[in-house]
C-alpha cells in the first residue's frame, strides 16, 4: 500500500499528469510523469478501466501496480508525479511481465522528461 502522500488522488493531479507529462508505453501500461517542483514528494495513480476485465482482475492489476509503484518510490522518493494506465493485456500479464513493463516506461517517460529539460530529472 502506498502511503497518502505518495497518492495521486485529486483530478486535477491525473490530468495535469496526463496532459503535460511525459508519456511512455509498453504491452501492459502506459506511464505518464511529470517532474515535481523542489523537494516534494513523488507520486504514484492508477487508471484501470473496465476494458482490463471483471472486478477481480483490476483489482489484482491494481495490486501489482501498486507494488511497482511502491519499489519505484522507494528508489525516488521526491520529485515525481506517475500517472499509470492499464491497458487490457495487464489481466492476462503475470507478475513478472507486469513489473518489467513497468519499469521500463518509467525509464523511458523519465528519459523523456531529461530531453524535453524538465527539471530534476
Amino acid at each position: 500500500m502506498l502511503a497518502k502522500i505518495h497518492r495521486v488522488r485529486v483530478a486535477g493531479d491525473f490530468a495535469r499528469t496526463v496532459r503535460s507529462g511525459a508519456r511512455s508505453g509498453r504491452r501492459n501500461v502506459v506511464i505518464y510523469a511529470l517532474p515535481r517542483p523542489g523537494d516534494e514528494p513523488s507520486r504514484c495513480g492508477f487508471i484501470v478501466g473496465k476494458n482490463v476485465g471483471n472486478a477481480v482482475a483490476r483489482n489484482l492489476v491494481k495490486r501489482r501496480l501498486r507494488a511497482a509503484a511502491a519499489a519505484f518510490i522507494a528508489r525516488n522518493p521526491h520529485g515525481l508525479d506517475l500517472v499509470v494506465r492499464a491497458l487490457p493485456a495487464s489481466a492476462l500479464a503475470g507478475w513478472d511481465d507486469l513489473s518489467r513493463d513497468f519499469d521500463k516506461a518509467v525509464a523511458g517517460a523519465l528519459r523523456r522528461c531529461r530531453d524535453k529539460g524538465d527539471t530534476g530529472w
